[in-house]
């Protein structure tokens, strides 16, 4: 096992290419590696074959990275796995779903990966997991769907790593560059080279570990911000039922040394938070949690607590829900982004439509939902702010008040003690605006 990694002989094959697996590929090739990008999806292959970005909103420095290093024949893109029977190192990024029904992971998308990567794997070769999975899974998945597939031994036909991802959308380039990483290895030569590789392309510390404990790192990472999200819902909510204000409670709470409250909004959504703490805590049954399953359900609730505040203010104003037209402003999970896994606004739809409202949705960012604003508002009884994009902060509201009865506001960006002699305003965190 080599422990330093030279850019011009180590060649790499990258298993997945979203939001992780791409803009990783791309970093590498630029640094002078020979990469080749896989995924199943023929029509994102293609896309990527002609030097473009599959993502559908501004993914800033990918589209120029992609067509500064396509030229160069470095990186390449390919739906056949046998193309990485010559990599010496292999990162797979797939996605690691968490079903709803039982809230445990579901690893039908890796276990495949691998079965795909292990019947073509160089000898020798070092498999790294970028995809965010429970702890113990390189143990008890990853390593025996790799010895199956190669009919080989882990250490003997190849080795085993973990460097979780730490990228968000609209900062994938940014994150992968100077967020810190945590690369466990198999023992801890393998972190070493981990090390070596990943250098390469980032910025940031890098700190070596073993498997476990890089698996429990970022599980944990997400799961500590879905409680403080949760904190941060639950003193909205008693805002609301007081009369108080959480924006300026926030504030002046986060004065006091040592305090970090976040912010509490319409829900949590994304392929990170709603889905790690579930994984945190998949194997850990004699840990009895609680706290992290009851912060999960705070979150999760938020979108109906929004559909809660919207029909009682349409009932305020005298429109039953039933028939109300509900414009929904934003669809994404993300401000600025066209990442609409597990997003919040789905969840509110769902419960508007079964109360009999008539929806209508916008987001500048989402295919299907890019129409024009004002026609979408137009004749709305109701507008609901499910996600902080910068169209909506820059929205003229006061002109736009006079034509709504409701503004229900789910992400704060209503100007400060923003009112409206007209519509009925509620504001996610602050007692009753009438």
């Amino acid at each position: 096992m080599l422990l330093h990694i030279d850019a011009s002989v180590t060649k790499l094959g990258v298993v997945g290419l979203g939001y992780v697996g791409l803009p990783l590929a791309a970093l590498f090739a630029h640094k002078g590696f020979e990469t080749i990008g896989l995924d199943i999806d023929a029509a994102r292959i293609g896309v990527l074959q002609r030097g473009e970005s599959p993502f559908h909103y501004d993914e800033p420095g990918l589209p120029e990275l992609l067509q500064s290093v396509m030229p160069s024949g470095r990186l390449s893109f390919t739906t056949d796995a046998t193309a990485l029977n010559q990599a010496d190192i292999i990162l797979i990024c797939v996605q690691t779903p968490v079903d709803d029904s039982d809230n445990l992971p579901r690893y039908d998308h890796l276990r495949s990966a691998l079965r795909s990567v292990g019947q073509v794997l160089k000898a020798g070769a070092l498999v790294i997991i970028e995809s965010t999975i429970a702890p113990g899974t390189m143990s008890r998945v990853v390593i025996p769907e790799l010895e199956a597939a190669t009919g080989g031994r882990v250490g003997q036909a190849f080795y085993a790593g973990h460097c979780p991802e730490r990228v968000m959308p609209g900062r994938l380039l940014h994150n992968l560059r100077n967020m810190s990483r945590v690369a466990g290895g198999m023992t801890p030569q393998v972190a070493a080279a981990m090390h070596s590789l990943y250098s390469h392309i980032v910025e940031a510390t890098i700190d070596t570990t073993d498997m476990l404990t890089a698996e429990l790192v970022k599980t944990t990472e997400n799961a500590y911000r879905d409680v403080q999200i949760a904190f941060a819902n639950e003193v909205a909510r008693i805002c609301e039922a007081v009369g108080g204000d959480v924006w300026k409670v926030r504030e002046l709470v986060n004065k006091s040394p040592g305090r970090n409250m976040l912010y509490p909004g319409a829900g949590v959504g994304g392929h990170c938070i709603p889905k790690d703490s579930w994984l945190l805590i998949a194997n850990a049954d004699e840990a009895a949690p609680a706290l992290i399953p009851t912060a999960r359900h705070v979150n999760r609730s938020m979108p109906l607590h929004v559909a809660d505040l919207t029909t009682q203010a349409l009932e305020h104003q005298g429109h039953p829900v039933a028939g109300a037209v509900v414009a929904v402003l934003g669809y994404a999970y993300l401000e600025n982004s066209s990442d609409t896994r597990d997003t919040p606004s789905q969840a509110f739809i769902e419960v508007m439509r079964q109360r009999g409202a008539v929806l209508r949705i916008h987001d500048p960012f989402v295919e299907g939902y890019q129409q024009p604003l004002a026609h979408v508002l137009q004749g709305a009884h109701a507008a609901v702010i499910m996600v902080a994009h910068n169209e909506y902060k820059q929205f003229d509201w006061a002109a736009l008040a006079a034509d709504l009865s409701v503004i229900v506001d789910g992400r704060h960006i209503l100007p400060p003690d923003f009112t409206s002699p007209a519509a009925t305003v509620r504001v996610i965190g602050r007692g009753d605006l009438s």
